[in-house]
Parts: C-alpha cells; structure tokens; sequence
C-alpha cells in the first residue's frame, strides 16, 4: 500500500534532540556528544507549552518521536471486530499526535494483524516507522518471516527489522544484512527484555554493524545505564525502550496507592502525571531513542504522547526521580 499523508501528525523537524546515527559516530561523536552534553540534559523551558512531540535522530537526516507504541499482549485481540475498531482508534489518536514508530514481533500473535487492519482502515501515514522482528520458534527464514509480516502489515517495507530476544541471532542477523544491503529493509537491530542477557546483548553491539538496540529500561530497571547505554552512544546505535511501565506494574501501582506527584516533579521535572514522570525519565537519558510504551485504550495514548512533549528532566532531577521511586 502507498503511503499516505497523515494531516494530523507533525511533520516538522522542531524538537530534534539528539544525534544518533551510524554516520557520524566516528567522524563527529566527540564533538555531537559535547554538545549534547548542553542540549539534552537540562530542562527545556522553551517547550513547556509545546504540543510537539520531541524527536531524536536515528539517522544523520532522520528522527523520531520519542514515544513509540509498543503491541506486546495489547494488540493480540484475533479478529473480534469491536476490539479491531479500538485498537484501529488507539493508532489513530497515536499518529494524529505525531507518533512515528510501532513495534511488534510474529511472537506476539495476532498483533500484525491488527496493526495491518488499522493501516488498511487509517491509511499509512508518512511518519510511521514499521519495526517488527524475525524469531526462530515462528517457522521459515529470516527472509520468508518479513515477507509473511509485509504482508499482515499491508506494507511494502519495513523501517526496522530485528530479531527477537536474541534467537538465533547469527543466522538472522547474516540474512537481515543481506536484505539491508538489497534495499528491502532500512535498518537492523537485535531486542532482549531478559537482563541474563545483557552480556551477550553487549557482545553483539561490540562485533556486529547494527542499527537499533531494544532492551528494557524503566525507573526500577537501571542496569543498562552501566554498560549497554554507554555502549550505544559510542557505537551510534539507537536504543528503543521496552517495558517502559514494568508491563504496568510500575504505573498502576502508583496509581492504585494514590501517590501524589511530589511538588518538586512538577516545578523542576516538568511532569503532571505519572505517565510523565515514568516516560520523561526514560528519553531524558541520551542514549534512548524511543520507548514504547503499550496500552488499550485512547485515554491511556494520549498521555503517554503527552510524556514527551515540553521540558525534559535534568540530570539532577533525574537522580531525585530514582530517589523517590526506591523510598516507596
């Protein structure tokens, strides 16, 4: 299916934050990590009453919005038609607020459907980036996996491919390169939500030429600040967040204990709801491109786009958000 233009997504380039691309981390990264060092951490009181999602590069002339939409469990709903009807307004909301990438995977079952049953109903607009997975336990190649997965999307091409928690990552990455290098995919990357595989994950950003890292990182989940983050922005390597909730346990709880948002969250972070608070401190850190978090409900979208408009966190805000969250 032809692209179509979204007239309710951003297509400007304003709130571009962050240099992160495979061209110019080793020519520049010296000189854009200094400066970044200025733009990215400090709070930006230019955007506090900004409607525009923030945007960070991933390519030398590319960026994407900060908030992503995640698909795990929240889009695999078969073919019932009322939950196909919400899920399709999910990704409306989602892109007539700017958004830009949604990620899936063929382990997370009829959740490609879906999403090509929404772009089937919406059109696509030009700002979706299309990232999915190839995983050995879904049967066929690498190569017979995205050809099945264009065709569920309704797409001709995927911005992103990756392969899945790492399964049987030497076989698919070889034949990911291949397709890159055909021009039949963007880009490549690898995933894992398993901290047991950090040291494996590292070893592969180390030796292999990749694009984008998907790993777990959230207010309670801070290992990846030690070696994997760093890692990134040495190697250019863009970094989606997964699990950016905990799976929801993070927000929920809080919402469920009636926490107020401290003073302090709201007069130096820039945050007016949890959702803020949660998202804000996950693509303040520079190395992070995206998160993506995942949810059923427009309500529930529109808030989590909202995380990433208007200033950002700065590092000493940060280190009192973590504070806060461990004295609970």
């Amino acid at each position: 299916m032809q692209r179509m233009r979204w007239y309710g997504a951003s297509q400007t380039s304003q709130g571009v934050l962050n240099m992160n691309n495979r061209f110019t981390r080793r020519q520049s990264l010296k000189m854009i990590t200094a400066g970044l060092a200025v733009t990215l951490l400090p709070s930006f009181p230019s955007f506090a009453a900004s409607t525009e999602l923030l945007r960070k590069r991933y390519a030398p002339d590319k960026a994407l919005p900060v908030i992503g939409l995640g698909t795990w469990q929240t889009f695999n709903v078969g073919t019932d038609p009322k939950l196909l009807a919400a899920r399709t307004e999910v990704i409306k909301a989602f892109f007539d607020m700017g958004g830009g990438l949604i990620d899936s995977s063929p382990m997370y079952g009829s959740a490609p459907d879906v999403i090509g049953y929404a772009l089937q109903q919406l059109g696509i607009p030009d700002s979706l980036f299309s990232a999915e997975k190839v995983w050995s336990p879904a049967g066929g190649s690498a190569h017979e996996q995205v050809a099945d997965l264009k065709a569920r999307w309704h797409v001709d091409q995927f911005d992103l491919v990756q392969v899945h928690n790492l399964a049987d990552w030497r076989a698919h990455l070889e034949a990911l390169r291949e397709m890159k290098k055909e021009g039949l995919i963007h880009h490549i990357g690898i995933t894992t939500s398993h901290g047991r595989r950090h040291r494996e994950f590292e070893e592969i950003m180390v030796s292999e030429d990749i694009d984008f890292a998907q790993l777990t990182y959230n207010i309670s989940h801070r290992e990846v600040e030690n070696r994997l983050l760093p890692l990134a922005e040495e190697r250019g390597i863009a970094v989606i967040a997964n699990r950016p909730y905990d799976g929801g346990s993070l927000i929920k709880g809080l919402k469920r204990r009636n926490e107020p948002l401290p003073e302090w969250a709201v007069e130096e972070c820039g945050c007016t709801t949890w959702a803020d608070f949660l998202l804000k401190f996950i693509v303040s850190h520079p190395a992070i491109t995206c998160a993506i978090p995942a949810t059923t409900q427009v309500v529930h979208l529109r808030e989590n786009m909202r995380a990433g408009m208007g200033p950002m966190p700065s590092a000493s805000c940060r280190q009192k958000m973590v504070d806060y969250i461990e004295s609970l």
